[in-house]
């Protein structure tokens, strides 16, 4: 806590160093710009109603991070297919000052086509006030000082984008078309090729609900590159919920019960992550190595892993998990087309601790265990599209070979292979099947399972780009998954490892969008 409050100190002294220079700055000039972005979708046999999976009778005791199994994915090809169009636009102001001094104000809209349309009554013609509420936000609202104290530091406060390195872990997109930003105070330190970053971020005000119940963020990267062969980033970030979660509140006697067996207890959230990135270019081949390792109290996380018809979770919860991303690559720079050969590799770590045994099964006073997964915290990388990654799926790995071309200076095409798979699966209630339905065995004995498939399955993907010019540019992408048997009966890849992605068949599925981008 004492680190805490030296750290606020600090940047308190800086903010109020800043807003006296803003004071005493001259305007200079104003400029405008922005975005928009339009993109259509195109789910095939993919999304489905959120229904159970799996009755809750046969996971009974069984911490599986809920009440029930659920599931939004259907990999079945009854019912409709999943559409929809969105349209981000980004409009901002950029008012430099004397001194080094900029403040920057930028706007933002993200909708589905048809979400505020006035007339919706067609029949009758009746026309309604459109839905605004969730229209126009400030995307970024900052202040920048930059030469701070004559060396080579800028100081930026106020709501903004972060991307750190490549955006591996922290960048600015929630998905293609979707924007974030963070309350955040960085300051920046870039001298030849030498460049660190540190910030502190809000991510949550609880002050209604527990003095010390925020959740902050804060980071260190730093690169080094000064040779094109070898580059390197070195980075720790740290998250921190101060929320202390109770299973039961109030009762003293119920309180009395869990002192003595060390029940209910949850602390502070504390999530360190630590990782390395080594990347560069030389006669052609290309490589980007990214490793990082996440440890620290799950708290917050071991608080939702009650097991069924139980009332505590497990408040002794830790992370322990590894993340990484290989990309190696050669392009043929002469040769017609400039094509360029790669593959990729990528492992988010999974634990997934939702099975138990007989003896679990009889013990009443049995004490549950977390599944934790790499967390890929502020991500948009998007590895799996028809599975709908987006940054969040966790517990799982994959290979990838593919190829690219360039027809023109404008043009590039894209193809590539894959084969996906799951960490740790989940161990599915004991069950047979009759003329391709599943029936499940054994109600209530939930310590009788079958041994999890992990085959998320494999996959073609193929995009075109097409730069019209240096502000506009369109692409077609399209993706088909042969539906492996680990996703299709389901386990635990989503949200970090914590949502299921089980469906009702195992048809293959696909997915397709178009996408223009124009900035001014």
């Amino acid at each position: 806590m004492k680190k805490t409050v030296l750290v606020s100190s600090i940047f308190l002294f800086l903010l109020l160093t800043l807003i006296t220079s803003v004071a005493i700055a001259e305007l200079q000039s104003v400029s405008v710009g922005g975005e928009l972005r339009i993109r259509g979708r195109w789910y095939i046999n993919t999304f489905g109603p959120v229904d159970e999976r799996i009755p809750a009778a046969f996971v009974q005791k069984r911490p599986v991070g809920g009440t029930k199994i659920t599931s939004k994915y259907k990999w079945d090809d009854e019912g409709p297919d999943w559409t929809r169009y969105e349209t981000s636009v980004l409009l901002n102001f950029k008012a430099d000052f004397t001194d080094n001094v900029t403040a920057f104000i930028e706007f933002y809209d993200w909708h589905i086509w048809g979400e505020d349309f006035r007339s919706r009554d067609y029949a009758t013609g009746t026309d309604i006030r459109a839905d605004s509420k969730d229209d126009v936000e400030i995307e970024q609202a900052y202040i920048e000082m930059r030469e701070l104290f004559g060396a080579p530091l800028s100081l930026r406060v106020g709501r903004q984008d972060l991307i750190m390195g490549k955006g591996w872990l922290v960048t600015n997109m929630l998905t293609p078309s979707q924007y974030s930003s963070h309350d955040a105070i960085r300051l920046t330190y870039k001298q030849d090729d030498w460049t660190v970053d540190a910030f502190a971020s809000k991510l949550s005000e609880r002050y209604q609900i527990e003095e010390d119940g925020d959740i902050d963020f804060y980071g260190v990267y730093g690169t080094y590159s000064g040779w094109k062969p070898l580059s390197i980033s070195a980075y720790w970030y740290f998250l921190r919920d101060g929320l202390s979660p109770h299973d039961t509140t109030g009762n003293p006697v119920v309180e009395f019960y869990e002192d003595i067996l060390n029940r209910d207890d949850y602390g502070v959230t504390k999530l360190h992550t630590v990782g390395i990135r080594a990347f560069g270019m030389s006669s052609g081949f290309d490589y980007d190595l990214e490793l990082a390792y996440q440890f620290g109290e799950a708290d917050s996380l071991g608080a939702r892993f009650k097991p069924i018809g139980m009332i505590y979770g497990d408040d002794d919860a830790n992370w322990g998990d590894l993340g990484a991303e290989l990309t190696l690559g050669y392009t043929f720079s002469d040769v017609k087309w400039s094509p360029r050969i790669y593959t990729l590799g990528v492992f988010f770590q999974g634990h997934d601790n939702r099975s138990i045994n007989f003896w679990d099964w009889l013990n009443p006073f049995y004490e549950p265990e977390a599944s934790h997964s790499f967390n890929r915290l502020f991500s948009d990388k998007n590895y799996l599209p028809t599975v709908n990654d987006n940054g969040w799926m966790s517990n799982y790995w994959q290979v990838q070979l593919g190829f690219e071309l360039k027809p023109t200076d404008k043009i590039l095409v894209h193809v590539h292979g894959a084969y996906d798979g799951i960490v740790s699966p989940f161990d599915q209630p004991k069950s047979f099947e009759v003329f391709g339905r599943r029936f499940y065995a054994a109600p209530f004995l939930s310590f009788w399972t079958d041994e999890g498939e992990n085959d998320i399955g494999w996959e073609i993907a193929a995009f075109i780009r097409y730069n019209y010019s240096k502000d506009l540019w369109f692409q077609l992408y399209g993706n088909y998954l042969f539906v492996g048997d680990g996703l299709a009966k389901g386990s635990y890849i989503q949200a970090n490892g914590t949502d299921f992605a089980g469906g009702t068949d195992n048809d293959n599925a696909g997915y397709i969008f178009w996408m223009t981008v124009l900035k001014f």
